[in-house]
């Protein structure tokens, strides 16, 4: 099964959070408290969402955190590399040279072509967007067209 890690699932919960109250600067105890998540968590989660310049961090007895830019600006791709680096199924869907049998392989093409479009999926769906209910939709395929091997 493909998923996130823990961590990624709660710089997400974290961010919508800030999302919902854009103007507020909140600590990383006030965040906590909203995403009922703990506060060590939250702490770890805020350092890669500042590096990656989704979050504001500022100092002082006022201090705290807020986005860095409109929640709908910030796409499930950019929480997705900032928490776990590139978006990748496979290891040589990433790099090449990485893996023993490269040169003979007949699915590295398709694999990078299913990593795009989960990208594509997560880049199409911005922090904004997660702020409100899941839209209902029948569930339907994501189309892929594989390469022929």
């Amino acid at each position: 099964m493909l998923r996130v890690t823990k961590l990624t699932d709660y710089a997400s919960v974290v961010l919508t959070v800030l999302a919902s109250d854009p103007a507020a600067v909140l600590s990383a105890s006030e965040l906590a408290e909203r995403a009922g998540l703990e506060a060590p968590t939250v702490a770890k989660v805020l350092k890669p969402l500042a590096q990656a310049g989704l979050v504001d961090g500022f100092r002082g007895a006022n201090g705290g955190y807020r986005l860095a830019r409109d929640a709908a600006e910030i796409s499930l791709v950019e929480i997705v590399e900032a928490m776990e680096g590139p978006l990748g199924m496979t290891e040589c869907s990433l790099h090449a040279g990485q893996c023993g049998i490269e040169s003979s392989c007949g699915v590295r093409a398709n694999w990078r072509r299913i990593n795009d479009v989960v990208a594509d999926a997560l880049r199409g769906v911005s922090l904004a967007q997660m702020l409100g209910p899941a839209p209902r939709t029948a569930r339907k395929g994501i189309p892929v067209q594989l390469a022929n091997a």
